[in-house]
Order: C-alpha cells, then sequence, then structure tokens
C-alpha cells in the first residue's frame, strides 16, 4: 500500500524521485522520505506529505546524486512518525531499504537479531529486514545481491523492495513477493515503481516482477534472476498510458475530474466491443472460456470494498439475465474458511488495482481448486490479470482519488456485458432483446453526461447535510448494492457514519435511528418494486426524516413527498446502478469539500490495498 520510487542512470536524481512520491502519494501518506546515495548516503525522512518532506529537504541544499530512492508511506508496523518512516538505513549503516508489504515473521528475526548486538531504531519490520539483509552480508563476506536474496528466504510474508548499498554505490537491487513492482527501461537508466504512474513522462517501456522475481541494476544493464538464483530473460511491454491522465486537468481534485470521466471511461469500457451496428458483444478476454462459462452451474465472485459492491450489482445481473446462480464474497473471508470450490464453478475476481492481496489469494486458493478464475481489472500488467485463466480489463483509465469511482462504473459495465452475452449463448435472450440491451449500454454515457449537468444543484443540497452526523441509503433489487457504495463514499472522504440497506429492511431495525436529524437516501426509480419504495419513503416522513430521493425525470409522486430530488433518466433497470451512483458520489465529494476533508487522500486509507 506504500509507495516505492527508485532511480539509477544519468539524471539528476532528487526532482525524479519527488516527482514519483507525489504520483505516487495516493498509496500512502503517513509518512515520505528519501536516500540519494553519492560519496555519502544522504537521507531525509518525515511525518506528514510530499510537500511536507520537499520542506525538510530544503533545509539541505547539497543533497545531490544520480541513483536514489523515495518511498510514501501507509504505516502497518508502528505508528506515523519520522522515525518509522522510510528509508530505513541498517545499523552499520551497509544497506538502505524501502519496502511495501509485511514481514509476518519479523517478531523472531529481530529478536534473534538484538540477540546478536544490533539495535533498532524504531517499530517497523522493514528495519528488522534490512538489518537481516547486512547481517548476512557481513557475516558471509559476500556481494549485496546474495545476501538480500538469502535474507529474503527466511522471511514470511510480502514484500516489495528496493535496496542500496554503500559498497556497492553503482547498484540498485529490487525484489518482490506479493507486492507490485514495475521497472521503466531508458537509455543507460532504469526507474523503479510500485506502478507505472511515476515512470510513463520518461519511457514507455517497462517489465513486471513477479512473485520472487530479483532485479539488480546498473546503469547499462539489468540481470533478473529468481530468489534462487536462476537468470530470467526479462519482457518488456509498452505501456499504453499518457502523462496527461494522471493530472487533475483543471479540476480541484483527482475524485472530482474520475467522476466527471465516467462518460468517456465507459465509453472506452464497450468500445471495440461492441461492433459497429450495435448487433453483438465481443468479448475478446474471454473468448477461449466462453463455453465454461455458458455452462457453469455456479459463479463466484470475490472482491474487497467498492468491488465488492459491484460484485454485488453482478449477482443481481447473473442471476436475472442468465439464470446462474451467483455468491458474493468478501475475498478477505472467503481465503480464511473452507469455501466449497469445485471444477465446475467460475470465480470471478474483481478488483480496481489488481494487486489487492486478499483478492489474490482468493485467485490462488480457486486455482488450486480447478475452478476457471477470471479477472476484472483495471491496471494492465498487475497480478490478478497474469494469475488468472482469463479476463477483461475495464479501460477506466488511472485511478487516482483513493475513492473509487469511475472503476466502479467501469467494474459493472464489464459484469453488464458478461451477463448479456451469457444470457443471449444461453438462448435466454431472442435476438430483438439482445441488441435492445446492447442499444440500451451504448445510451448510459450520454445519459450519465446529463446527469453531471446537475452538479450544482448536486452541491445545493449537500450544502444543507454538511453538518450532520449520520446517514442512511435505501435500495432495492438492483439498488441495494449502490445504496451500499453510496454509504461508502460518504464515510470514506467526509467520515459521516452513514450505512447502506436494502430498503425493506429498514423496519429490522434501523427505522429506529430515523428522526428529524437523519437524512435518508433513497434509491426509488421506477422499476417492478417502484410502489414498495413509496411506502418506505412514507415510512421515513412518518418519523419526521430527511428524503434525499434519486427518481427518474418527470416522476412527480416522490416529488411531493421528498424533501429533495436526484433525477437521473430512465433506464432499463440493468443499468440503473450505472446512472443512480453518480448522484451518490457527486453528494459525498461536495460534502466532504465543504466539511475541508482531503478528498483525494482521505485518512487511514489508501489506494490499492497491498497486504492483508
Amino acid at each position: 500500500m506504500c509507495g516505492i520510487v527508485g532511480y539509477i542512470g544519468y539524471r539528476e536524481v532528487l526532482p525524479v524521485l519527488l516527482n514519483g512520491l507525489k504520483r505516487l502519494e495516493y498509496r500512502g501518506y503517513d509518512s515520505a522520505g528519501v536516500a540519494v546515495l553519492n560519496n555519502k548516503t544522504g537521507i531525509y525522512k518525515c511525518k506528514g506529505k510530499v510537500t511536507d518532506l520537499e520542506e525538510h529537504i530544503k533545509k539541505d541544499d547539497g543533497l545531490s546524486g544520480t541513483i536514489g530512492i523515495g518511498h510514501t508511506r501507509w504505516a502497518t508496523h508502528g505508528e506515523p512518525n519520522d522515525i518509522n518512516a522510510h528509508p530505513h538505513m541498517s545499523y552499520r549503516g551497509k544497506f538502505v531499504i524501502i519496502h511495501n508489504g509485511i514481514i509476518e515473521n519479523y517478531a523472531p528475526l529481530k529478536e534473534t537479531l538484538v540477540s546478536k548486538g544490533i539495535k533498532f531504531k524504531g517499530e517497523t519490520d522493514s528495519e528488522v529486514l534490512v538489518n537481516l539483509i547486512e547481517y548476512i552480508y557481513l557475516k558471509g563476506n559476500m556481494t549485496a545481491e546474495m545476501a538480500a536474496r538469502l535474507a529474503l528466504s527466511k522471511v514470511e510474508g510480502a514484500y516489495g523492495i528496493v535496496l542500496m548499498c554503500t559498497d556497492e554505490k553503482d547498484k540498485l537491487i529490487a525484489a518482490r513477493k506479493g507486492s507490485p513492482l514495475v521497472i521503466g527501461v531508458g537509455h543507460e537508466e532504469y526507474f523503479i515503481a510500485s506502478d507505472a504512474t511515476p515512470i510513463v513522462e520518461y519511457t514507455k517501456s517497462v517489465i513486471y516482477l513477479n512473485d520472487n522475481d530479483v532485479a539488480v541494476l546498473t546503469r547499462s544493464e539489468l540481470i533478473l534472476k529468481t530468489l534462487k538464483n536462476i537468470r530470467l530473460t526479462p519482457q518488456v511491454h509498452q505501456i499504453d498510458l499518457d502523462v496527461d491522465e494522471i493530472d487533475k486537468g483543471g479540476y480541484a481534485h483527482f475524485m472530482l475530474k474520475e467522476i466527471f470521466e465516467q462518460p468517456r471511461s465507459i465509453l472506452d469500457t464497450f468500445r471495440g466491443r461492441v461492433i459497429s451496428d450495435g448487433s453483438e458483444l465481443r468479448l475478446g478476454g474471454l473468448f477461449h472460456v466462453i463455453p465454461r462459462l455458458v455452462e457453469a452451474k455456479r459463479i463466484i465472485i470475490v472482491a474487497c470494498g467498492t468491488s465488492w459492491h459491484a460484485g454485488l450489482v453482478g449477482e443481481y445481473l447473473f442471476e436475472d439475465l442468465a439464470r446462474v446462480s451467483v455468491e458474493v464474497e468478501y475475498a478477505s473471508e472467503f481465503r480464511y474458511r473452507r469455501p466449497i470450490i469445485t471444477v465446475d464453478d467460475v470465480v470471478i475476481a474483481i478488483s480496481q488495482s489488481g494487486e489487492t492481496a486478499d483478492t489474490l489469494a482468493a485467485v490462488r486458493l480457486a486455482k488450486e481448486s480447478g475452478a476457471l478464475v477470471l479477472g476484472i481489472c483495471n491496471v494492465v500488467g498487475s497480478s490478478i490479470p497474469r494469475e488468472t485463466d482469463a479476463g477483461v480489463y475495464t479501460h477506466a483509465g488511472p485511478e487516482i482519488g483513493v475513492a473509487s469511482t469511475k472503476a466502479f462504473t467501469a467494474q459493472v459495465t464489464v459484469l453488464a456485458m458478461m451477463a448479456i452475452l451469457i444470457a443471449k449463448k444461453r438462448n435466454l435472450l431472442d435476438d430483438k432483446q439482445y441488441r435492445t440491451y446492447i442499444k440500451n449500454l451504448v445510451e448510459v454515457p450520454d445519459k450519465i453526461g446529463a446527469i453531471l449537468k446537475d452538479d450544482a444543484k448536486f452541491r445545493n443540497i449537500a450544502g444543507m447535510y454538511q453538518h450532520v452526523n449520520n446517514f442512511l441509503y435505501l435500495g432495492r433489487g438492483y439498488l441495494f448494492p449502490v445504496a451500499l457504495e453510496g454509504a461508502l463514499k460518504l464515510k470514506e472522504i467526509s467520515y459521516i457514519h452513514a450505512e447502506g440497506y436494502p430498503a425493506a429492511e429498514m423496519k429490522h431495525g434501523p427505522i429506529a435511528l430515523i428522526d428529524q436529524n437523519m437524512p435518508v437516501v433513497v434509491l426509488a426509480t421506477k422499476d417492478h418494486s417502484y410502489d414498495k419504495i413509496v411506502s418506505n419513503i412514507q415510512e421515513v416522513k412518518a418519523r419526521k426524516g430527511i428524503v434525499i430521493a434519486v427518481v427518474n425525470q418527470g416522476d412527480t409522486a416522490i416529488r411531493k413527498m421528498a424533501d429533495h430530488i436526484l433525477e437521473i433518466p430512465s433506464s432499463p433497470s440493468i443499468f440503473t446502478p450505472l446512472l443512480a451512483v453518480i448522484p451518490l458520489q457527486l453528494l459525498s465529494y461536495h460534502i466532504a469539500v465543504m466539511r475541508g476533508c482531503n478528498v483525494d487522500q482521505p485518512r487511514n486509507l489508501a489506494k490499492s490495498v497491498t497486504v492483508e
């Protein structure tokens, strides 16, 4: 969940590191630090953000060199402070490390090292690792690379590391197990990062490290091998990413930009998958597994957070259209019980980053059981797409805001296409129904564009409720997961307590909370349960609750009852989640801004959850 950046080449390293850390700050922002290796090792680190680090560095303008490493931290072991910030230097000053992940057996390793007379400055598991490397290096009189490989063979857990040795000043060592690392390849220079965002402005050529890979980099050479010292041939990939995509583009926050990008991101997700005359869907990433998908007796969807909510929408889609049984599991729970998985099952793993630790572990568990494992992911080349049997990229583009918005709608778009395609191949849709659904899908971006034009209305309503302490979100059917997602967005970025419920469950507990101070957001579009949701609104109003209703344009019945109306265009129920979530995203965004919250980097959260 931390951000890693490293460089070796001919450029002055500090601007490369600081710029890279700013690109990666969405991954972690409790503290930040850099280390530059020259005639001596200069380390600067502090609690806070990269801007705090820049101010700290200004106190010493002599930091210069062409090899260095940088890090933004999301705390796991040890509180966020200057000492626990990365990089960490070993006890005798031979090694400097940055580390993402968790060393699970750090406690016994630390105990052993302390017994050898090694002293520790902080509380992190990362400091244990760098001291273990140094201890092996000095005791065995060996190269830095060999010491790193031997040390890593003794640790349990996950890591993405970059290591510098003060005795080998023209070399970086990078290694990965369970935590992503990508190497950018330039001319007489290499870049290392947690993802491609800090690299793209320098090169489009990258190498993705796999688990148990170790890379040794000099300015002129990259040697790739396994932890067991087996040489590998690096596979260079070209990334399709532009610098403009990772800038705010004139918006106040990345989150707002990404909300407004959704007409384009959804279009990009189905572009090329809807043939030109709108008569057919083609999901090339699933071409070889379509027969098994069509014959599946059960689909299991595993995900976390917002992706889990998208999976819940997928459950309604697959069961409604394709008539196949679906279970949606929190990946973090799925992996720790004894799930019943058979070779007839299809497991779909959903992750924006493709590196979510629990979801990746669930993928591996499902593969061991012989199930067909598919991935739905946004980041090309990430771990989940590489470890699944097949899958579909969402093409949402980089999502920098920690609170996911366009990734959710892109994931739902992919799930809708999959469900429609399977339903057609199972002969549950005739040609006319099939083409109508495709036509409805193609209309979604323009409909979202129309909703976004009402942003000022959503902002006005947000202003009325920025100081409340609690919100309740209610929805039925396809809109129940959207209620959960709306509540999550508000919690994540405004720190207001919010809960999402199936509307019918209101009477089974949450109704006790409703009074004149409780805003209740009700998703009340016209579908087969419309009359029921109207009754729920009446129950809220009878208890003096405040109703903010998401309704179809032209609705008059609910307008008479609700305190506020958020209108969206009409659409078939299977596509309504894509529309109904937009007002909820904007409502959360504006409330958070008005409360003075850091919208793009909410407290205690990180974008890519690469630890359990």
